[in-house]
C-alpha cells in the first residue's frame, strides 16, 4: 500500500522534482504583489475583487511577504486576480530512495554494534557479507512502523 502510493506521488512530483528550484522562489515582494503589478491593477481593485479594503490587500501582501498567510486566503487573492493557486510538497528525491536511505541509516546503527561484537569474537565480516547483512536488514526495515522515529 506504502509502496504503491510512494509510486504515485513520484509520478505526480516527477516532473516538478526536475524544475530547477528557482522555479518555486517567491518573488520579494510575493506572488499576488508580483501578479498584481504586472497585470497593472491596484490595491483597491484587488480590494473590490475580493469584498474586502484597500487595508486588507495592504495586509495581506504583507502576510504572504512574511509567509503567514493562510492557504485559503491566498487561494481567494490567486481567484481574484486570475490565477491559480498551485500548492505542492516537491520530494527532493524520489520517495522510494528517501526510504531506502532512511533504511539503510537505520540499519546501519543497529548493526554497528553487532559489528563490533564480532569483530572483537574474531568473527568479523568481509565487506561483502557485511554490505549484504546491511542490505538484508534494511529490506526488512522499509515499511516498518518505527523507521522514521530514531535518527531523523
Amino acid at each position: 500500500m506504502r509502496v504503491a502510493a510512494r509510486r504515485q506521488l513520484d509520478r505526480r512530483t516527477a516532473a516538478l522534482r526536475a524544475l530547477p528550484t528557482e522555479a518555486f522562489a517567491r518573488p520579494a515582494g510575493g506572488w499576488v504583489r508580483a501578479v498584481r503589478d504586472a497585470v497593472g491593477m491596484s490595491g483597491r481593485d484587488l480590494a473590490t475583487r475580493l469584498g474586502v479594503s484597500p487595508t486588507a490587500v495592504t495586509k495581506l501582501e504583507a502576510s504572504e511577504r512574511a509567509g503567514t498567510i493562510g492557504l485559503d486566503t491566498l487561494a481567494r487573492a490567486a481567484d481574484a486576480l486570475g490565477c491559480d493557486l498551485v500548492y505542492a510538497l516537491v520530494p527532493r528525491v524520489p520517495l522510494d530512495d528517501q526510504v531506502r536511505r532512511q533504511a539503510e541509516k537505520v540499519a546501519r546503527a543497529e548493526l554497528g554494534p553487532v559489528a563490533t561484537t564480532m569483530a572483537l569474537e574474531a568473527q568479523s565480516l568481509d565487506a561483502g557479507q557485511a554490505r549484504q547483512l546491511l542490505d538484508d536488514r534494511a529490506a526488512e526495515l522499509v515499511d516498518t512502523r518505527g523507521l522514521w522515529r530514531v535518527g531523523g
